[in-house]
This record gives structure tokens, sequence and C-alpha cells, in this order.
């Protein structure tokens, strides 16, 4: 298990955080971000390939950018690297029908220039701490409210009042959030010039718009249908940088794209909620099949291995360690179930505490963030159809009669082989015993065993064969 431990840490650790594909010094460097959530591996991609590319003195830095959003935290590295970096940093929001939302609007607005493509939207970027409990309509609280509502009259009479709650000022704690968030996105619009008005909005009022509009807002400095266009209008523009003002010039140079290595693609894989939640179930499987078979084998070592890589997306992940706990106490108690069996007690609770685990694994309201409710469903389904089975095949496993041992003995037939008195030999499945009985008997009777006292066999007469 150690073995297999180090060989998975090793190949984690292999290989820097970006590598770039040709040595092109002083060329166009990009980056791209292809729907991905903005954790610290996506942080960490970013502030290095920056380092790259100030390295080979790049002429601009390309992030293309493609993202439903992220970890304020992880944003707030990536923004700091951009308004620091000593090259032009270009943020393109591409492919068309690609978004900028929730962080993507801070990385767009830090940008020194900024574009997007013609089918494309930035904004939603209200900030949402943890705990913080935005769709409660939705929450799993609610549902069983109105699960067990008495009428449809009593829900529509909730509504005014979950209105009016609404528009309530939030929790110290919220509003301080929001406020920071707020006078952070203001800076940023300040230092770059660009929409202080609309960039307060988007964090206050989550408003969107299309790459048309957020171009007459003064959200971004252009729109550019391909990368090829991008480069043109790139081409000759100018941008501060410190107290510097350099002059952009992309004629005649090509893009080098600075690719994910291993680690980092692998880490990506990981921080997925997704994954991470795939992860994290697989190990208690392998972990319920090692407490359900003899000895240690590879399920106990997989599940382990698995379990450990699950922790790791859950530490870079907005968990609810309150989950995890529901989570572990469920399949607790669907492995206490295959062991005492509680006529399905057990098997009840453990699926309910772990379809709410699963529910709450994730402390966010944004639907990239959690687990995909398809995924928990077949998840509780097949760890009740696993469970299900195994009590099942135990149950009749106890009921059987023991075919092997001193207990199989019972009910054998057997032949005598010499009988003396009230005790003597018989041969009972192919091999010889001593015996006794309270008939006397004669070589070749038939018995059958009805006692196993030690090594000497109780027998009576098999009257059923004595008949014949």
């Amino acid at each position: 298990m150690k073995v297999l431990i180090r060989i998975i840490l090793l190949l984690v650790l292999i290989g820097t955080a970006a590598t770039v594909l040709a040595d092109d010094e002083g060329g166009i460097f990009r980056i791209r971000l292809d729907d991905d959530i903005i954790n610290p591996v996506s942080a960490e991609y970013i502030v290095q390939a920056l380092d790259t590319a100030e390295e080979k003195n790049a002429v601009a830095i390309i992030i293309e950018l493609d993202t439903p959003g992220g970890l304020v935290a992880s944003t707030r590295t990536i923004v700091k690297r951009m308004l620091a970096a000593k090259i032009p940093v270009v943020v393109y929001v591409a492919p068309d029908g690609a978004r900028a939302g929730s962080a993507g609007v801070f990385i767009t607005l830090a940008a020194n220039l900024a574009a997007m493509a013609p089918s494309t939207n930035i904004g939603a970027a209200h900030p949402v701490s943890v705990g913080q409990e935005k769709d409660s309509e939705n929450s799993f609280g609610e549902i069983i409210k109105r699960l067990i509502s008495k009428n449809q009259k009593e829900i529509e009479d909730e509504k005014p009042e979950k209105n009016k709650k609404s528009k309530k000022p939030g929790a110290p704690m919220e509003d301080k959030i929001l406020n920071d968030t707020t006078a952070w996105i203001k800076a940023i619009a300040s230092e770059r010039n660009r929409n202080e008005a609309w960039a307060v909005k988007a964090v206050t009022e989550s408003v969107s718009v299309t790459a048309a509009e957020a171009l007459k807002e003064g959200i971004i400095d252009f729109i550019a249908k391909d990368s090829d266009e991008l480069i043109k209008i790139l081409d000759g523009m100018k941008v501060t940088i410190g107290d510097k003002t350099l002059e952009i010039k992309t004629a005649g140079k090509q893009i080098t794209d600075i690719e994910k290595n291993f680690r980092i693609k692998w880490l990506a894989l990981l921080a997925h909620p997704n994954i991470a939640y795939i992860l994290l179930m697989l190990g208690f499987y392998g972990l319920i099949f090692e407490f359900t078979s003899p000895g240690i084998g590879f399920p106990g070592i997989a599940g382990t291995v698995a379990i450990i890589l699950a922790f790791f997306g859950l530490q870079v992940l907005p968990t609810n360690y309150a989950g995890v706990a529901l989570i572990i106490l469920g399949i607790a108690m669907l492995i206490a179930e295959i062991r005492i069996v509680s006529y399905g007690l057990l098997t009840l609770g453990g699926v309910t505490t772990l379809f709410v685990g699963s529910l709450i694994l994730f402390d966010t309201p944004h639907d990239f963030m959690r687990v995909s409710m398809p995924l928990v469903y077949a998840f509780t389904g097949a760890t009740l159809s696993i469970v299900l089975f195994l009590v099942f095949v135990i149950t009749r496993s106890r009921r059987r009669r023991p075919s092997t041992g001193i207990d199989g003995l019972i009910d054998m037939k057997g032949e005598v082989v010499a009988w003396n008195g009230s005790e003597g030999k018989v041969l009972v499945h192919g091999e010889i015993w001593n015996a006794k009985g309270t008939s006397f008997f004669s070589k070749g009777d038939k018995v059958i065993v009805k006692i196993v006292d030690g090594m000497t066999l109780l027998v009576e007469s098999d009257q059923q064969t004595d008949s014949l």
C-alpha cells in the first residue's frame, strides 16, 4: 500500500505547472481556460504561465477565457498577479458561446486589454460566502417543508413573506463580504479605466451582458471573431504597465500555447466536485468490500487511495464537512447492516443519511460547484442495491446448513465398519470415526450422525435406509 501511494504522489509531483510547446522568445503566448472552474489549481496554472511568459520576454500573453466562475480566494490570486504583470495581459472571452461569469468578470476587468468573441457574455459576479443560503427555496429543508405543507394555499401564502424577507438587509458577514467585493471590483475597473458603475452592478445586482453590450458599456476594448482577428487588432495597440507605455507588436508572430502539463491536468480533474464525489464513493465501496471479506487485498488499498485523492478535491472546494460526516455515518450504518442485520432499519437510515450528506457536501448555491443530482441518485441507488445484495447473500448463507467442519457432519449418513456393544467405528464422508449409539449395529448397517462430541459421533439407525 505504501508503495502504491508513493507512486501516485510521485506522478502528481512530476513536472512544472505549465509546459511551453516551443521556445518562442519574444513571441505571443496563450493559455486556455476551457469551461474551467476558478480554483487553486487554475490559479497556479495562470500564475506560473505569466511567470513563463515574462521570462521569455513575451510581446503579450492571451488568456482565452471560458468559465462559470469559482472561488474568491483563487480569483484574488490571479488578479493580483495580472495587475503586477510586466508584460501586456489580454483576456479574450472565447470561443463563441463562452462566458466570463462570476470570477471571470474580475479576471476580464483586470486585463490590460479585454476582448470577447461575438456570441459570448459576461457578468453575474455577486459573491456568495460558504454557508450563505441564497437558494433557500431550493434547499433541502425548504423542499421538505413544501412536501409536508397541508395545501397549495399555504405555500402561496408563504411567498409574499419570503419576498419581504429577501428585501431585508443580509447578515452582517454577508454585507461585509459584499461591500469588500464591491470595493475590490471598483478598484480593478478604475485601475484599467473601465466602466466602474457597471462593474459595481455586476457584483451588487448580478447583471450580465452580451459582447456587443459589453463593448458599448466600456467593459471590454473590442470584439474579435477569432484568434487571427484578435492578433491583427492587437498589433500597434498601446498599454500602460507601471510608469511605461508599451506598444504591442504582433505582426508576423505566431501564438505559442502554454499547455497544462500532466500535474495540472491531474489536479484540475481531482478538484472537480463530481470527480471528488465519485472518488469518495468508490473509496467507500472498496472499504465496504474489504470489511465484508477476510484479509487485506486490492479493494481496501484502492479504496484508501481513492479516499485520499478525494480529500484533495474536498480541500480546494467549498466543502461542507457536515456533509462528509453524514456520508461517513451513512456508510458506517450500511456496513453495520451487513454485519448485524437490523431488518432494514440501518439500511433505511444509512441510505437517507448518505443522500442528505451528498446533497450538502459542497456548501455553495452555484450549480457548477455542486455534485450533479443524477450522480447523487445513481450512487445512492447503487449503494442501496449493493447493500441489499450483500445482506441477502449473508442472510442466506447463515440459514444454510454448514457443509464443512465438525458442524457439517450433523445429519450426514454413514456405514458401520465395526461394532461392539454400544460403540464402534463408522465410515462417514470417506473417514472412519469413533461412534456411540443406543442400538446394537452390525457391520454394514446404515446410520445417521446426530451429535458430534469431540472426535466421537453419536449415531442412530437410518430408519429410511433400513426399511428399504
